[in-house]
């Protein structure tokens, strides 16, 4: 074999190994997302229990409880990564407010069934958490391999676009839920 050959052999060798991993960071990226929708699909489950233990105890709070019962039906509805971290802020919000809310309802908290559901909300907000930095991480790498060299190159030439992060989008989801026991 001459020097040409084995140039060429190198370069397609390196050529398929760069795509194929490019291709392997894309479906781990990919993975990752399917890992938090079903964290999320699983705390959307857990709604309709929780708002059904905690309607006879917080009547009055009909706007947070119709606020989460519509965020729900949105999340079916939105197609991208932004749109969805928009919806879960908003609805970690309303289920802060819940949690807050009932403080003020002492029958409430020692409901076994709702402490149960409390619990098990808050287990699945861990791991919703794991989940968003497994995924954020996994799109870091995703990213910045394709925008380095030589990879961005062949990334290029085939179309691998950067993927967008989970991103928390209002200020007010940052925010300590604030909880006053004065009222």
């Amino acid at each position: 074999m001459g020097p040409i050959i084995i140039i060429i052999l190198v370069i397609l060798v390196v050529f398929v190994l760069i795509y194929n991993g490019l291709v392997s960071m894309r479906n781990r990226v990919k993975n990752a997302w399917s890992q938090i929708d079903v964290q999320l699909q699983r705390r959307f489950d857990l709604i309709p229990n929780l708002v059904e233990t905690v309607k006879g105890y917080m009547a009055h709070e009909d706007a947070v409880l119709t606020k989460v019962t519509e965020l729900r039906s949105s999340w079916a509805n939105a197609t991208t990564v932004s749109k969805k971290a928009e919806l879960d802020s908003e609805l970690s919000g309303a289920l802060k407010t819940i949690m807050s809310v009932s403080e003020n309802y002492p029958d409430l908290k020692a409901s076994k069934n709702f402490s149960e559901l409390q619990e098990e909300l808050r287990s699945t907000e861990d791991k919703i958490a794991y989940a968003r930095q497994f995924y954020n991480d996994s799109v870091t790498r995703y990213n910045t391999k394709i925008q380095t060299i030589p990879t961005n190159i062949i990334a290029s030439m085939f179309n691998f676009s950067p993927e967008e992060l989970f991103e928390v989008a209002s200020s007010e989801a940052r925010q300590n839920v604030k909880v006053d026991f004065n009222k």
